[in-house]
């Protein structure tokens, strides 16, 4: 009974706090509301930040069913355009067909701290998208707006060095995402001399950073991570610096996902490195592959192979099935790999080439194999072993994978991914 009681009185609170954010929204788009647009929208972010989630999800249905344009003025405004398409209809169109929810984001965003409020306020909302993808209108309107106000032209790219504010250090520690970093005598190992990390931040959210790389210099392309990330190793000399590769790009911040980062990160970094440290020849990545475990359980399928290359498929998937004894999980296991024969072992790095090389280019693909692609790498070299940790050994069976940017043919590499042409060298293709 007192528990009943206490929901009772959470969900009447949460009901009242939702229609004072509500009469917020609305006040900040009245005339009213433009004049004093700073106080209303603080107001109207506090009031979110204390929302319970379910009230949350309610807020975000609101803002679909009432924010949305009205049906009737649009229509009115696109019979105008098509009847007298000039300049004056066109704006007209163009304003009534715009969701009213725009505008009130764009309001809460001249307020101090606005900017980083609506990224939370995305985050909120894409923890809602599998449940509630009716919200997929609201959800647009924050990527387009995201999208504009975090274009790289307004971004500043800034190495961390070991010498970075503490508050700086201790977010890329907990924002690694890919080889985590084992507290601090790790961290300082990847920023000695030969290893660098550098990050883009935004001028409204000066001590964020919203997305970083980490890049080892080398005297050759790596084939393994261990060796990249081994915290008691020796730094190397500049005299050896011949390889920049980026081995680790992390995400910072869950609001900003979709907005296109990464790439034009990528690039800057490679850029950067070049003017610093001329006799760099070779920007590579040393990349996990997510996804190819998964895929050669389901039975490696590859739509659209000429028939010769979908039996060699099916061989290689038969080879390395026998393998293992008919128990692919066999190959999450060190032992295991070590202990491949010859055979078996180039049948693993056939599937890998087909899962990369071609069924890369599907809507399923590996996603950090997409990335790269898209970017305008070049598949290069499969790196059986190279991540022998327990998720490199779940998600891959150790297998790693080597993407070359060539920057003289970054634009043509992508112009082939996006007509589903994967750009790889002639070792990946010979396996194919």
């Amino acid at each position: 009974m007192l528990d009943e009681l206490k929901n009772a009185a959470r969900n009447l609170n949460g009901a009242r706090q939702l229609r004072g954010l509500l009469i917020d929204c609305r006040r900040l788009l009245s005339e009213r509301g433009e004049a004093n647009s700073v106080a209303i929208a603080r107001d109207l972010v506090a009031r979110f930040r204390e929302l319970p989630e379910d009230a949350q999800a309610t807020f975000f249905e609101r803002l679909s069913r009432d924010f949305s344009p009205d049906p009737k003025a649009v229509l009115a405004s696109a019979r105008a355009y098509a009847e007298t398409p000039n300049a004056a209809t066109l704006q007209r169109l163009t304003r009534s067909a715009e969701p009213p929810r725009q505008e009130l984001l764009r309001r809460i965003n001249r307020s101090p701290g606005g900017t980083g409020s609506i990224v939370a306020m995305r985050r909120a909302l894409l923890q809602r998208m599998r449940e509630q993808p009716e919200l997929q209108a609201v959800e647009a309107d924050f990527l387009h707006l995201l999208s504009s106000w975090f274009n790289p032209g307004f971004l500043r790219l800034e190495r961390v060095d070991w010498n970075s504010p503490a508050q700086l250090l201790e977010q890329i520690i907990r924002h690694e995402a890919v080889h985590q970093i084992d507290g601090w005598d790790d961290l300082r190992r990847r920023l000695q001399p030969d290893r660098r990390c550098f990050a883009f931040f935004h001028p409204q959210l000066p001590a964020e950073p919203l997305i970083f790389v980490e890049v080892a210099l080398l005297p050759a392309m790596p084939a393994a991570i261990a060796p990249l990330i081994d915290k008691a190793s020796e730094p190397l000399p500049a005299s050896q610096f011949k390889v920049a590769a980026f081995y680790s790009i992390s995400n910072c911040q869950p609001g900003l996902k979709g907005v296109s980062l990464g790439n034009f990160l990528i690039k800057r970094v490679a850029d950067e490195l070049k003017r610093e440290l001329p006799q760099l020849k070779t920007f590579c990545t040393l990349s996990p592959i997510p996804g190819f475990a998964r895929w050669v359980k389901a039975g490696a399928r590859c739509e659209g192979l000429p028939k010769a290359r979908a039996q060699r498929v099916l061989q290689a998937h038969a080879a390395v099935l026998d393998a293992c004894g008919g128990d692919l999980d066999k190959l999450a296991q060190t032992a295991t790999l070590r202990a491949l024969a010859e055979p078996a072992g180039e049948a693993l790095l056939r599937l890998a080439a087909y899962y990369l090389g071609w069924h890369a280019t599907a809507p399923d693909g590996d996603p950090v194999a997409r990335f790269h692609l898209d970017n305008g790498a070049r598949l290069e070299r499969l790196d059986p072993l190279g991540d022998l940790s327990e998720k490199g050994r779940r998600q891959s069976w150790g297998m790693m994978v080597n993407y070359l940017y060539d920057l003289d043919r970054i634009e043509a590499h992508h112009e082939k991914f996006v007509h589903g042409e994967v750009a790889q060298s002639r070792l990946l293709t010979s396996l194919l």
